[in-house]
C-alpha cells in the first residue's frame, strides 16, 4: 500500500468512526434526555461492546437472574454453570465469542430497594424501561458490526427479561436467546421463535417457579430470610439468593436434559464455524 492510498483509508476511517460517535451520541440523547451520567454509561459501554465484539462471530451477552445484578463469579453455581457450558460448546464448534453481562440494576441494597416498584411492574405487567435501552443496543450492534450474531443467556427474572427484549426487537434474525426458568406470572406474555429456546424444567424435578406450585415457591421464599439469618448467626453469611430453596428452579449444565436441548440448540443453528465475523462500520 502506497502513502496515498494509506492516508485515504485512515480519512475513511476517521470520518466512519466520526459518524459511530455521532450515532451513539444522538441514541443516547433519545433514551436519556438531559441526564449526563446515564448518557456517558450508555456511550461508554455500546463503544466499549462494539469495539472488542467487531472481530468476533458472537456476542453472548448473560442477563442475571434475581435483581440482574450479579457478577458472573457471584451468580448460583448452576446459573454460572450454564454460561460457561454455553461458552465452551461454541469454543467447539469453532466459533470466537465476546462474554458480557448486562446489568439492570445496581449492585447494592439501595439501589435493590429503588427499583423494587420497577420490578414489581416487570413482575406483574411486564413494562421494564431497561428493554428498550437493551433492545437499542442489539439494534445498533447488529447494525454496525457485519454478521455478528448474539446470545441473550438468561435465568429466571433473566430469563423473563431477555424475552422481552426479544419481543421489542420482533424480527431481528441475528439474536437468538436461551431462556432458563422463567417464572409463571410471564408465561402469558412470553414469544417463543425458532430464535428462542425456552427450558421449564431441568429433566428431574419439575420447576415450582415455572409450573404455578405457589406452595413450594411460597415456602421457598418465605424460609429464606431465616436460612440468611442463621447463616449469618453462625459467621459464615451469605447472599440472600442463596437462601432461597426451590428444588426444580435450578438448571446445571451437568443436568443430561439441560445441556442436551442448549447443545442441540446452538448446533443446529449455528453448526461448525464458517468465520461470520466482521468490523465495526
Amino acid at each position: 500500500m502506497n502513502q496515498s492510498e494509506k492516508m485515504r483509508n485512515d480519512e475513511l476511517a476517521s470520518r466512519n468512526q466520526s459518524v459511530f460517535e455521532e450515532e451513539v451520541s444522538h441514541l443516547a440523547q433519545q433514551l436519556f434526555g438531559g441526564d449526563g451520567k446515564k448518557r456517558a454509561g450508555f456511550i461508554n459501554r455500546l463503544r466499549d461492546t462494539c469495539t472488542r465484539a467487531k472481530d468476533k462471530d458472537f456476542l453472548l451477552i448473560h442477563n442475571p437472574g434475581g435483581w440482574g445484578s450479579t457478577p458472573l463469579e457471584g451468580c448460583l453455581q448452576w446459573e454460572r454453570s450454564v454460561v460457561e457450558g454455553v461458552s465452551a460448546i461454541m469454543e467447539q464448534l469453532g466459533h470466537s465469542w465476546l462474554l458480557t453481562q448486562y446489568f439492570r440494576s445496581g449492585h447494592n441494597l439501595w439501589a435493590h430497594m429503588r427499583d423494587l416498584g420497577k420490578e414489581a411492574r416487570f413482575f406483574f405487567g411486564g413494562k421494564y424501561p431497561e428493554v428498550e435501552i437493551m433492545a437499542t443496543e442489539l439494534r445498533f450492534i447488529t447494525q454496525h458490526i457485519k454478521n455478528i450474531k448474539v446470545i441473550l443467556i438468561g435465568a429466571s427474572q433473566g430469563a423473563a427479561f431477555s424475552n422481552a427484549v426479544m419481543r421489542q426487537l420482533g424480527e431481528c434474525p441475528q439474536v437468538y436467546s436461551i431462556e432458563l426458568g422463567i417464572f409463571f406470572r410471564h408465561m402469558s406474555r412470553r414469544v417463543i421463535t425458532d430464535r428462542t429456546l425456552a427450558i421449564d424444567s431441568n429433566g428431574l424435578v419439575p420447576d415450582p417457579m415455572s409450573h404455578r406450585n405457589l406452595w413450594v415457591g411460597f415456602k421457598a421464599y418465605i424460609t429464606a430470610p431465616i436460612r440468611w439469618v442463621n447463616y449469618w448467626l453462625r459467621g459464615r453469611p451469605e447472599k440472600f439468593t442463596y437462601c432461597i430453596n426451590a428444588p426444580g428452579h435450578d438448571y446445571s449444565w451437568e443436568y443430561p436434559e439441560v445441556q442436551k436441548q442448549i447443545t442441540d440448540f446452538l448446533t443446529t443453528n449455528f453448526g461448525t464455524t464458517s468465520k461470520l465475523g466482521g468490523d465495526v462500520s
